[in-house]
């Protein structure tokens, strides 16, 4: 067995090596969808508590391992978790989301905003990269994962979640040096947190701007690209082989740009299509995605279809399968279960087709 051979395959795939098949994993890979989550929720009704007691965490990260054998593993976590470590804190209700309370809109709650301590605030984190790690091998890639800047910065400010972002926009547009010191904060924190995770036994980590695609392409160039470049260059400098991918949601319309923020892999959704993706990012670029989760509610048929048509415009280099979304609640595990085996079997699909 050659030395490649050994290697995770998505780590194959964010190197541009020619594979038979790409990487498959599904993002909200562990969680509602699966009726083992569900009932250990039911016991464990706190998210925090699932998500920051080490051994909950694993198990939930290592139950759609056991089921579907991903290609990739990610940590069950949340994008605000190292809030509180920064001076954030917050909840999560589970019918209504994180609430942050109070909201940062002042001056002075930005300058109370410090440096992540990470060994005493996050020890969990370790325990977690580290077990996943010794209990995949080299069968997947363990996968980290942050919020970036203005997605974090939207909470902060928003306090919860938002439909219209009046609050972080009004401050953007009426007092965008204060904006533009919280952004930079949190840019520097989250760096430190990427390599804390990667030093823990992330092998590759994801980037979710989720909320920057709520912003105009002249606002995102302004307020959200710049504080991903800073995170990556500072992961970079330190890491420079650690594959990162960056994650938008509804990213259409600011997509050329995402390729700017120097992220290895571009996560795309279902609102460009992938054959345009490819071709507005370059070859240099990899990418991810972008079956629609809703088509997992389809027919196995659809289901097919919609794999093979995400793969052949993607290519054999540089992409791994995965969904342009989470995946929805609700979905039929079985229908989940058929994504992992046909973008597994792909290779075979394709000599037939």
């Amino acid at each position: 067995m050659t030395a490649s051979d050994q290697t995770p395959r998505l780590l194959r795939a964010a190197r541009h090596e020619p594979l038979d098949r790409p990487p498959v994993w599904m993002m909200r890979q562990a969680g509602r969808y699966m009726k083992v989550y569900r009932d250990l929720r039911d016991k464990y009704p706190s998210f925090r508590e699932r998500s920051e007691n080490a051994d909950l965490a694993i198990e939930i990260s290592l139950q759609p391992w056991r089921a579907f054998r991903p290609d990739g593993v990610i940590m069950f976590s949340d994008i605000l978790t190292p809030l509180p470590g920064m001076g954030i804190p917050f909840d999560i209700v589970e019918s209504q989301g994180p609430i942050i309370d109070p909201p940062i809109r002042s001056q002075a709650q930005i300058d109370q905003v410090h440096t992540l301590d990470l060994d005493s605030e996050l020890p969990y984190i370790r325990t977690i990269l580290q077990t996943l790690r010794q209990e995949v091998g080299n069968e997947a890639a363990v996968l980290g994962f942050v919020g970036s800047p203005w997605t974090l910065a939207a909470y902060a400010v928003e306090g919860k979640t938002s439909k219209n972002y009046t609050n972080i926009k009004g401050m953007a547009f009426s007092e965008p040096a204060m904006l533009h010191q919280l952004l930079s904060k949190l840019a520097d924190n989250i760096a430190t947190y990427v390599r804390y995770q990667i030093d823990c036994g992330a092998q590759v980590v994801q980037l979710f701007d989720s909320w920057a695609g709520q912003l105009s392409p002249m606002d995102y160039r302004t307020f959200a690209l710049p504080y991903q470049q800073q995170v990556v260059r500072q992961v970079k400098a330190t890491h420079p082989d650690t594959p990162l991918i960056l994650y938008i949601s509804g990213s259409a319309g600011i997509f050329d740009m995402m390729g700017e923020s120097g992220v290895d892999i571009v996560s795309v959704d279902w609102t460009v299509d992938m054959a345009d993706a490819r071709r507005r990012l370059g070859p240099n670029i990899g990418v991810q995605g972008n079956v629609d989760p809703a088509v997992l509610f389809g027919s196995k048929g659809l289901i097919r279809d919609r794999i093979l048509d995400t793969i052949r415009k993607a290519g054999d280099r540089g992409h791994i399968l995965n969904l342009g979304h989470g995946i929805l609640p609700g979905t039929p595990e079985e229908n989940a279960a058929y994504f992992f085996e046909t973008g597994k079997s792909i290779d075979k699909l394709l000599a037939t087709v």
